[in-house]
């Protein structure tokens, strides 16, 4: 398995987390909050039931599962087997299917090249060094005419403020250091990526979230949090 686009320590951050991944309460609580609103987003633009559903970056599996639950045949990939370890025992306490993976995108994008109806890559991009080659490997798993959905956070005052500043050191809502700045990504540049591997940008649009009434919403401008839906050429 190769593991040049995934840096030890941010695996090992993620890692760490394992055992209260599923606590909704927990550091994880942003995760569990924004949950329906992005499970929505992707089931009203590519229906998931009966479809077979990559989730890249799954963790321990929060929208894995949530895609399964609904019908949908989901592998879930990841690089950090105690995150896997940890969804597969919760996916088997709810009676979910759900087929973790411990393998790289491009490990898996050279075995299963257009295997995928939906590709989602959810709060993930700004965890790895190579963003670009990630959004490549989405593009050549999915089939042509099939969906990819990426979700990250723009680079800009506004984001450092709200989600660093704000929601690591002020309320505490992540942990320190989960996310460094300079790895954040703005939606132009995915835009670009994702065209440059054959994808056509159908959506941009912002996630919001409001922490003191745990919900989430979609709409409006990308300042921040936001999703991006694309369509395989």
């Amino acid at each position: 398995m190769t593991q040049s686009n995934a840096q030890q320590d941010e695996l090992g951050k993620f890692a760490a987390l394992a055992d209260r991944w599923w606590q909704p309460d927990g550091e994880m609580r942003p995760l569990h909050d924004i949950n329906p609103a992005r499970l929505r987003f992707v089931n009203e633009r590519a229906p998931l039931r009966d479809q077979q559903v990559l989730d890249v970056g799954c963790g321990a599996g929060i929208l894995s599962e949530a895609m399964a639950d609904i019908g949908a045949q989901v592998t879930g990939i990841d690089l950090a087997d105690e995150l896997l370890t940890a969804g597969r025992r919760h996916a088997e306490e709810q009676g979910v299917a759900v087929d973790y993976r411990c393998i790289s995108t491009r490990d898996l994008a050279a075995e299963a090249t257009g295997r995928y109806d939906v590709v989602t890559c959810m709060e993930m991009l700004e965890h790895v060094p190579e963003p670009q080659a990630i959004v490549d490997d989405c593009a050549r798993l999915v089939k042509p005419g099939g969906a990819v959905f990426f979700s990250t956070i723009n680079r800009n005052a506004m984001a450092w403020a709200l989600a660093i500043a704000g929601a690591e050191y002020i309320l505490g809502l992540l942990p320190r250091g989960t996310h460094d700045y300079a790895k954040l990504i703005k939606p132009s540049e995915l835009g670009h990526w994702a065209r440059q591997s054959g994808l056509t940008v159908k959506q941009v649009t912002g996630l919001h979230y409001n922490p003191l009434l745990r919900s989430a919403r979609i709409g409006g401008r990308p300042d921040v949090n936001y999703l991006m839906y694309c369509v395989r050429d």
